[in-house]
């Protein structure tokens, strides 16, 4: 006997993404704002003055990737427990990528999914991280292999949080602004290697534009099965890169400037990309002090670490790699032998 469990149905996920001064807020439920102390300590009470709500309650993990874990997670969780949170409740993730994806992942699994709204805090997140509905942590094995695709209710992008980022936090939002520029628009691009980000009407075009950017390749590729993987351009050498490192020697938006650096080297190496095209995007990671380099110990960990990606499957790796300013190719047939010639130009020798 063949029992049927017809559960097609159309879910309307979609919700704004606001570029602008943050709005006032008013919930008819709990809330719960997940920050770190830096962020609590520069903008936690700008953003309670915004908010009303039945009850709010703070809740503050440690501040940085190294804490992007399973302890950070329970944090999150236990604090909703002793609140006495219901399925009605609400998660605020308020700071940059770290904090917006751990939210994000226990407002997934709270009760089996509750709402939650992203407030980001970085460059990084306000022009990537908070828009698409990735969430997770990291291990031992490698970043983000622990996760779900959990969409906010809503994105609040306000540049005043920007103005306290540190040169290197800005940088790195930078380098994420400039993948979205090479994976998909050319005149982009362009436009970039005149534009001065440090003018804030020209800063918020370029969140404005990348933020378009992700939601036109979101809307069609929701859970990452073909044109959203494209997003991961600098990212799969960039995560070996974090890896390596633990997470401590680069900024994620540092380690996939050197992932890109990595990417066009092997998109010269094919013919795909020209030595001109791969010059101007590391004059572009460059002038904002990006990192464009790194040593490899060993090549050959370096490439084995490649299988724990996630798009990667069984034997075959996955990469992202240019064919020209504005067009990538998602692949997972570039022999080897192509990789570790690339690889070796950033061992030690």
């Amino acid at each position: 006997m063949i029992i049927d469990i017809n559960l097609k149905k159309e879910i309307d996920l979609s919700y704004q993404v606001t570029i602008d001064t943050l709005p006032e807020l008013s919930f008819d439920t709990k809330v719960a704002i997940v920050t770190n102390p830096t962020v609590s300590a520069l903008h936690l009470e700008y953003l309670l003055s915004k908010i009303k709500a039945k009850e709010i309650h703070v809740i503050t993990v440690p501040d940085g990737e190294e804490y992007k874990n399973w302890q950070s997670i329970e944090m999150i969780l236990e604090g909703m427990f002793e609140a006495r949170f219901n399925r009605n409740s609400l998660l605020i993730a308020f700071g940059g990528g770290v904090i917006g994806d751990m939210t994000g992942f226990a407002a997934s699994i709270y009760q089996r999914g509750i709402d939650f709204v992203q407030i980001p805090t970085t460059l990084l997140a306000q022009v990537d991280a908070s828009v698409g509905g990735k969430t997770g942590f990291n291990n031992k094995y490698g970043k983000n292999l622990v996760g779900a695709f959990h969409q906010p209710q809503a994105v609040y992008a306000d540049a005043h949080f920007l103005k306290t980022l540190p040169k290197r936090e800005f940088a790195a939002g930078v380098a994420e602004v400039i993948k979205m520029a090479v994976c998909f628009d050319a005149d982009f691009f362009a436009w970039l290697e005149e534009a001065d980000l440090s003018d804030e009407k020209q800063l918020s075009d370029a969140v404005a534009k990348s933020v378009q950017t992700k939601a036109w390749v979101v809307a069609q590729d929701e859970k990452e099965r073909g044109l959203r993987a494209a997003l991961n351009y600098g990212h799969t050498f960039g995560h070996v890169i974090e890896n390596e490192t633990n997470y401590t020697g680069f900024l994620h938006g540092e380690a996939v400037a050197i992932g890109m650096m990595m990417a066009n080297d092997t998109a010269v190496e094919l013919g795909w990309m020209s030595d001109e095209e791969a010059t101007r995007v590391k004059a572009l990671l460059e002038r904002y002090e990006l990192p464009t380099t790194y040593e490899i110990k060993d090549v050959d960990s370096f490439y084995e670490t490649f299988y724990l990606d996630k798009k990667s499957a069984d034997s075959a790796i996955t990469f992202i790699i240019p064919k020209s300013l504005g067009d990538v190719e998602i692949t997972d047939e570039i022999d080897e032998s192509i990789i570790k010639k690339v690889l070796k130009q950033y061992a030690v020798n």
